[in-house]
């Protein structure tokens, strides 16, 4: 019977997704299947870019903990795609590719004063806030009033890490570094801000309630916000979700405020304008117009500019997708050219042998749902597509790890990352919590390779 050597890039959802799918599914073939990630640690974004204190992701690293604790597919950790090792060596060793590397950058936001020395990407926050092993152990944190532009999830989460106080992000598995930052902050004032209205915002229920949970945060809103137009009322009227989120703004407009040390400012109908500098060339405000419902489910503006005294600005305005040498790009969408996941190049033709899944794939939207369905998509033309797939040279499991090992490449493996899932459990133990992560990279290859840590 054929088989296939599959490599997969990238081992977050949407890479353990494409394999368990194709595993478990029906074909006319056997199946090797190999996983490769720059980071020494698997889950991608759900490790390292979703907030700590959200344990609802346990449930989702629980279900990828199991496909990957089956033992059918292997792990190549610490691997960096384009240097340790590139498209050449995989079409010399795999059949096929499917890369699922995400999209992990910051979207732009083309607005004057946008790189003022406090203006921040959130992407790079949440990286620092989850321990992500390339990000510097340090955060700015100085200014006591911060605006977060941006009306989704990771706006919502970047606002509730600067407000929340530290001691309640304790039980969490948040590294000691996070914490004592944190701890440090000044901050007394978060306000985020969003285009449209309160009804057209693109955060879940879920989000928008646990903000209203925080102890010591005063919630605030502005009542001429919440003067709905047809289209909101209509909106509340036949959406459930948006429905339980005008609910939760109305119990917040009841609530009394004055009493909390921190707020936390949620502005509608924002356009950005620009991030205003000082006279020291740091970030000093944020500038942007006031807008109104347009009649047809969007804004215009008023003309009417307004502006709030701030020392730090984070844009959560979307994630990105990064370019992987050798593979087409398109860069002004940050995705890989494709058709239902077959991978096309700079005519259009699909490219033999490469196929994308995941944000990578389709862009940062969408939750875990799509996630399976993109897999799902790609796997039945990788499937179909036996015709075309790559006649490598050295097919053998073993040649690759001979590569790798010649190179010198430092991989860890899934009984590293069982080494370090343990150490990292047993750091939290200590101090009665479930986990604390290693933040260090060196230190997290050293665990996982079964090598002494001083």
């Amino acid at each position: 019977m054929t088989k296939l050597r599959l490599a997969i890039v990238g081992a977050g959802p949407a890479g353990i997704y494409a394999a368990d799918i194709l595993l478990k599914r029906e074909r006319p073939f056997d199946v090797s299947i190999d996983l490769f990630d720059h980071l020494p640690a698997p889950y991608g974004l759900v490790r390292y870019g979703v907030a700590p204190d959200h344990p609802r992701i346990k449930g989702i690293i629980t279900a990828l903990r199991d496909v990957l604790d089956r033992g059918d597919i292997r792990i190549f950790g610490n691997v960096r795609f384009g240097t340790d090792i590139t498209l050449d060596d995989l079409q010399q060793h795999y059949n096929a590719v499917i890369f699922a590397t995400g999209a992990v950058r910051d979207a732009s936001l083309d607005i004057p004063g946008i790189d003022l020395p406090g203006s921040y990407g959130a992407a790079d926050f949440v990286s620092w806030f989850d321990g992500h092993p390339d990000y510097p152990r340090e955060w700015p944190l100085e200014a006591e009033s911060i605006a977060v532009i941006g009306n989704g999830n990771v706006a919502l989460d970047v606002a509730r890490m600067l407000t929340k106080h530290p001691e309640d992000l304790l039980p969490t598995e948040i590294p000691a570094n996070v914490y004592e930052g944190l701890k440090a902050s000044p901050v007394t004032d978060v306000h985020v801000f969003g285009r449209r209205g309160p009804m057209q915002v693109k955060f879940t229920p879920l989000e928008h309630r646990e903000l209203g949970e925080l102890r010591d945060v005063d919630m605030i809103v502005d009542e001429e916000d919440f003067d709905y137009d047809e289209a909101s009322r209509n909106a509340i009227a036949s959406n459930k979700q948006i429905f339980v989120i005008d609910k939760t703004f109305t119990q917040w407009r009841q609530r009394e405020t004055g009493q909390a040390s921190r707020r936390l400012h949620l502005h509608f109908y924002a356009k950005p304008l620009e991030v205003v500098a000082g006279a020291d060339g740091r970030v000093a405000a944020f500038r942007y117009e006031r807008t109104e419902p347009d009649g047809a489910g969007g804004v215009r503006g008023t003309g009417e500019i307004r502006e709030v005294p701030v020392q730090a600005v984070y844009r959560a305005v979307g994630y990105f997708g990064s370019p992987l040498p050798g593979v087409p790009f398109d860069e002004k969408h940050g995705v890989i050219p494709n058709h239902e996941g077959q991978v096309l190049g700079d005519d259009d033709r699909i490219v033999p042998g490469v196929y994308a899944t995941g944000w990578i794939k389709r862009g940062p939207v969408g939750l875990i749902g799509h996630t399976k369905s993109d897999a799902m998509e790609t796997i039945e033309h990788l499937v179909h597509d036996q015709a075309s797939w790559w006649t490598p040279a050295s097919p053998s499991e073993e040649s690759v790890v001979a590569l790798l090992e010649e190179r010198g490449i430092a991989y860890t493996n899934l009984d590293g990352w069982h080494a370090l899932d343990a150490h990292e459990m047993a750091l939290g133990e200590a101090e009665g919590r479930t986990r604390i992560k290693v933040v260090d990279r060196d230190e997290m290859v050293a665990i996982s390779r079964g090598e002494r840590v001083e």
